[in-house]
């Protein structure tokens, strides 16, 4: 199967990408974690991948990171979980809070990302409670990294996806605001109004 793609970012909205290879566009799915790290439109860009066969289509996710394809992986494992869910979980959240949340047990979090319930919530502990102990082993575990530092805009959209709002909504009511003159409580504020509009 397709495991990485190495091509020119040909589009990207919301939670889908198209990446030309060789003449060929691959549509993909990504978690906005991946977004924030996507170069300008017409840039070369590595993402790894993941293929999910369905009776009615072959979906491609892409990841910016190996981390955050094993933790979908992992989380595809889940009873309950699909990839839509799963993809949720990577935008709401980075690798290691959302480890540290299954670590401590924190269903009142993770019932935040939408989609989530807290039966599904109490399952995703119960589930990945073990697994999170080898993701840190190098037998191909998450590794524990310290997060790099994520800009207001990143956490206002993180917020707002938390609040459950869709990435294409976030990044709409996201467009117009000016990163330099405001802080994260600010951003969400101006978001909220003019998602009341």
């Amino acid at each position: 199967m397709i495991g990485q793609l190495r091509g020119r970012l040909a589009a990207k909205h919301p939670p889908g990408l198209l990446i030309e290879v060789g003449g060929v566009g691959y549509e993909c799915e990504a978690p906005m974690s991946t977004f924030y790290h996507l170069p300008a439109i017409g840039s070369e860009v590595t993402l790894r991948t993941h293929v999910v066969v369905r009776e009615d289509a072959h979906l491609l996710f892409a990841f910016a990171t190996e981390d955050e394809r094993r933790l979908f992986r992992s989380l595809l494992k889940v009873s309950g979980i699909g990839p839509k869910i799963a993809l949720a979980i990577l935008s709401g959240t980075s690798v290691s809070d959302f480890l540290s949340l299954i670590e401590a047990e924190d269903t009142d979090q993770l019932v935040r990302v939408p989609g989530i319930g807290r039966k599904t919530a109490e399952r995703l502990i119960i589930e990945m409670r073990d697994r999170v102990k080898d993701f840190g082993s190098p037998q191909g575990g998450l590794a524990r990294a310290p997060d790099a530092p994520r800009s207001a805009k990143q956490e206002a959209s993180s917020a707002l996806l938390a609040l459950g709002y869709k990435p294409a909504e976030i990044t709409r009511l996201l467009a117009t605001v000016r990163e330099d003159t405001l802080s994260t409580e600010e951003m969400i504020r101006y978001a909220l109004k003019a998602a009341a509009i």
